[in-house]
């Protein structure tokens, strides 16, 4: 084996540096895909893409740059430059390359294709692209296509009041806020599944494409069935530079490029020859065109391709080409220095002043434009006739919403005074919810879906990986895969072209995409202030195989943070239920499959657990949110000494066993137990539209009574909702307090204090604050339970298991 040396090369030498060669064998490269483009176009569609091009550069720089003189009608001064210098221009030039071929596609074969754009901070180009098609006047009327418009749309960039420098939810064909990378193509994927007319053109950055989240996504295509789901076309953007640095694209050459994606399953297609572009590109997209359609017309005929090998391309162009060279001798484009403002002293230095005149002069707007503003009909060729064709206005980004048919989940209710999964009735429930609905739902779980006793949902389907020849091209509603990064991604995908979603998952691995939520979240407030999008479904999670009874896997796996994560986004969307027993979770979640625009999160346990309700009282429970359990409660909860609270199934059970222990040992205490399975209730009156008044508030925990919270999550998340109320120093609260081990399960609720002796502790502490027959003998029956605590981690340590029934349901 040769090996090559190089000397170390200063990025400040050269422009656009070319990678090092590999070591890979020479015949890799016959793995790519070659084409004959040269030629390819005609004169008068090359010219019309030079131009659509050159007038959608122009809008996208004059964007980050100008306030006034937008359109160059006189002699460009500094003054005309904004103060403040925000943007994005280095992946503009090849978003808008991409853009208008999609535009040829379209309009050649008449299709519907949206786009998903990977390097999100590149809305100068999309919004420029927008305005040319005209769908920005379709949806805001105040960017009209003509002089006003535009010229509004240059000042009003990254300006306050206008669009800003990131692609969000305000931008008409968006499906992804791009400002955290890693997400594009998981959501592209998702959105073509089940739209078999579909395709989703994804610009994947290659800054972008280093982040764990896209390296997974690539596989997503093993869980397209051609037969039945749209597809991806990939462009990855090998443009060489993040914001200070190289990326590993632009320092791999074509062979491992080839070997790299060849091995994920694609076809691959470098496109690179700058002279002759628009023919490489424009050729190299008919090619996966005509692969995307031979994959899928052969599926729909009933003859299957095993293992297609779906197309991508790989476009190479220099950082910001079209823009300035360079600058004191340092390289612009082909740079990182291009990444975001090429200048970015334009306002202030004479000599970057001059260098921008030039580059927007450069691109000959005056011949582009009509003198009312409009872009010229020559342009105009490169833009679909039909709106509905136009990738700003496809229906199903911004109203395309689909309800589901649910079927009576009483019809299901388990028989009060059982012992039953809530995991295995939700499954019973969702097998009839995919029968009924077979295109409009589906569940994406990474792995998980047996072992949390959904398994129930197989009755009557399937998984859907096409690699696997057990579930290829079955139909399946369920999509498992090893990444949460996917399954987040595929959800949002999906439910965002108007379908409805599950994602199902260990309580501690939720957290993985906590940020992605997050983003999610944002981009749903900014969708609901829009005039314009239509509801979409909620984002329903299920969080089982919770801290509770996650003894037997360890310390990794013991972690509910995922729900202080949603309590902290916009009180308009987030939507927390811990439903109590199985009757209520089925409650829950046929209400949550109906709500929209919510981020929907369940907890609850897959272990049989007591169902204390009936349908009817399990229903009316969940419409209230929290009530008060008065065959747990004394006198029916009468002029409590105390209130017992339990918000979540195991922890409830303790509350009860709790209550259970008291009225035999402490029969003069006097005890009201209230169970809260709505979360939000807490906060404080008209801080969450789900928020108890504080009337409301006080006829479950009475005016001054002490209280005490036994709480599924972390102690500090109940702090921070019950924040103004009045009188909180009678409240106590249990929790989660990040104390965990291999152990017994009533062992894991004693290392956190939520144990029904230590609720017991709680209740005589507090009720001898009021009750003088309490006081007097409140240190010696605290004494009893805290040593009956204490013989118990003694009795689990000796003999490796909890006492035999512990977990019989308390009779009252």
């Amino acid at each position: 084996m040769s090996t090559t040396t190089t000397s170390v090369l200063h990025l400040h030498e050269i422009a656009n540096p070319p990678p090092d060669p590999s070591l890979l064998p020479a015949y890799v490269r016959d793995l790519g895909v070659k084409v004959n483009y040269k030629g390819y176009l005609s004169a008068e569609e090359k010219s019309a893409l030079e131009k659509f091009n050159h007038l959608s550069l122009y809008i996208a720089s004059a964007m980050i740059f100008l306030k006034s003189n937008t359109l160059l009608e006189r002699e460009l001064t500094q003054d005309d430059v904004k103060y403040r210098l925000l943007g994005h221009f280095g992946t503009c030039p090849g978003l808008t390359l991409a853009y208008s071929h999609c535009n040829r596609l379209i309009i050649k074969n008449d299709l519907d294709m949206i786009f998903v754009v990977g390097p999100g901070h590149g809305a100068p180009a999309i919004l420029a692209d927008l305005w040319i098609e005209d769908s920005l006047d379709a949806f805001l009327p105040d960017y009209p296509r003509n002089k006003n418009g535009l010229e509004k749309l240059i000042r009003g960039f990254s300006w306050p009041g206008g669009f800003p420098s990131h692609i969000n939810a305000e931008v008409p064909g968006s499906i992804h806020e791009g400002g955290e990378l890693g997400y594009s193509l998981a959501v592209a994927y998702g959105a073509v599944m089940d739209k078999p007319d579909l395709i989703a053109t994804c610009v994947v950055g290659d800054g972008e494409s280093e982040s764990g989240p896209l390296a997974a996504a690539w596989n997503s295509h093993k869980y397209i069935d051609p037969a039945e789901s749209g597809a991806v076309l990939p462009i990855l953007h090998a443009n060489g530079f993040k914001i200070s640095e190289r990326t590993i694209p632009g320092t791999d050459d074509d062979k491992e490029l080839i070997a790299l994606y060849s091995g994920y399953g694609y076809q691959v297609r470098i496109v690179e020859d700058l002279k002759n572009m628009h023919d490489d590109l424009a050729a190299s997209m008919d090619w996966a065109y005509d692969e995307i359609r031979n994959i899928q017309t052969a599926a729909r005929s009933g003859r299957p391709i095993l293992k297609p090998r779906w197309p991508m391309i790989i476009l190479r162009t220099p950082k910001g080409f079209s823009g300035p060279k360079y600058l004191d001798g340092e390289p612009i484009e082909g740079s990182f220095h291009s990444h975001q403002v090429p200048l970015p002293e334009a306002k202030t230095n004479p000599k970057q002043f001059k260098l921008l005149k030039e580059w927007l002069l450069s691109y000959g707007a005056d011949k582009l434009l009509t003198p009312d503003g409009q872009p010229i009909p020559e342009i105009l060729t490169m833009v679909p006739k039909e709106r509905s064709r136009r990738m700003g206005q496809v229906r199903e980004i911004f109203n395309g919403y689909q309800p589901l048919s649910l079927p009576d989940w009483k019809q299901l209710a388990k028989e009060k005074g059982s012992q039953y999964s809530a995991m295995q009735a939700v499954g019973e429930y969702l097998d009839k919810v995919l029968v009924w609905n077979p295109k409009k739902v589906r569940i994406f779980s990474p792995d998980e879906l047996v072992s949390n006793k959904l398994d129930a949902v197989f009755n009557h389907t399937n998984r859907n990986f096409q690699w696997d020849p057990l579930t290829r091209a079955k139909g399946g509603r369920v999509t498992e895969i090893l990444s949460e990064h996917c399954c987040q991604g595929w959800m949002q995908g999906y439910t965002l072209t108007g379908r409805v979603a599950v994602f199902p998952s260990y309580e501690s691995f939720l957290g993985i995409i906590a940020t992605m939520m997050v983003q999610y979240a944002k981009f749903m407030k900014m969708a609901k202030e829009t005039r314009w999008r239509r509801d979409i479904a909620s984002l329903n999670y299920i969080e089982t195989s919770t801290w509770t009874r996650q003894e037997h896997n360890g310390f990794s796996h013991q972690n509910p943070a995922f729900i202080g994560t949603v309590i902290k986004v916009k009180a308009e969307t987030a939507r927390i239920y811990l439903p109590p027993d199985a009757n209520c979770f089925l409650s829950t979640v046929q209400h949550c499959l109906r709500s929209k625009n919510y981020v929907n999160l369940m907890v609850g346990s897959k272990k049989p657990t007591p169902v204390y309700l009936s349908a009817d009282e399990a229903e009316d429970h969940c419409v209230a949110g929290a009530s008060v359990w008065k065959f747990a409660s004394t006198d029916d909860g009468l002029n409590p000494d105390v209130v017992l609270v339990g918000i979540g199934v195991e922890v409830t059970f303790e509350v009860i066993a709790a209550a259970s222990l008291l009225k035999k040992k402490v029969p003069n205490l006097r005890v009201r137990v209230v169970n809260v399975t709505d979360l939000m209730i807490l906060q404080p009156d008209r801080s969450h539209p789900h928020a108890l008044s504080d009337q409301r508030f006080d006829s479950l925990f009475t005016e001054d009574k002490p209280v005490h919270f036994n709480y599924h999550g972390y102690p500090t998340e109940l702090k921070g909702l019950l924040f103004g109320r009045p009188n909180l120093d009678r409240v106590t609260i249990a929790g989660y307090d990040e104390e965990g081990t291999t152990t017994t399960p009533l062992s894991m609720m004693v290392l956190n204090r939520t144990d029904r002796w230590s609720v017991v502790v709680h209740a005589i502490e507090g009720a001898a604050r009021c009750n003088t027959k309490v006081q007097i003998q409140s240190h010696l029956l605290i004494s009893e339970f805290e040593h009956a605590r204490s013989k118990h981690q003694e009795y689990v340590v000796e003999h490796g298991k909890d006492p035999e029934g512990l977990y019989d349901t308390p009779v009252f």
